[in-house]
């Protein structure tokens, strides 16, 4: 097992109240590396968190872990099985805006580590 799932399976499994349906397929292709991770529907909320922000920080420290090994690590999370997501309820907004934030300054959502390593570069 590569070091990119065994962090990630290490990982979920301590967030998970279901560590034995953590299922993780690794992947490669031209495009680097897909872990496709599968977790019981009631541990769905833990993996994701409040407005995505865990599962984006498991990317970025996925991400992170790919450079060191000189490769593009990418994380799918699979939609469980009997799932209601998208049936009656609110549309995706996290990439609106905050009402809060200044006009003036652009809101970037999907900033990368490789952005921000260049960013420290001075780049």
């Amino acid at each position: 097992m590569e070091q990119d799932q065994q962090f990630l399976e290490y990982v979920v499994k301590a967030l998970a109240d279901h560590p034995e349906d953590v299922k993780i397929t690794r992947t490669v292709d031209e495009m680097g590396v897909l872990l496709t991770l599968s977790v019981n529907q009631d541990d769905m909320g833990k993996v994701i968190g409040r407005s995505g922000a865990t599962a984006k920080a498991i990317r970025t420290v996925l991400r992170v872990v790919g450079m060191k090994n000189d490769a593009r690590v990418n994380l799918k999370i699979e939609e469980p099985e009997g799932s209601e997501r998208g049936q009656g309820m609110a549309p995706d907004r996290s990439g609106e805006r905050p009402s809060s934030a200044p006009s003036s300054e652009p809101y970037v959502r999907d900033t990368t580590v490789d952005d921000v390593i260049k960013d420290l570069k001075g780049e």
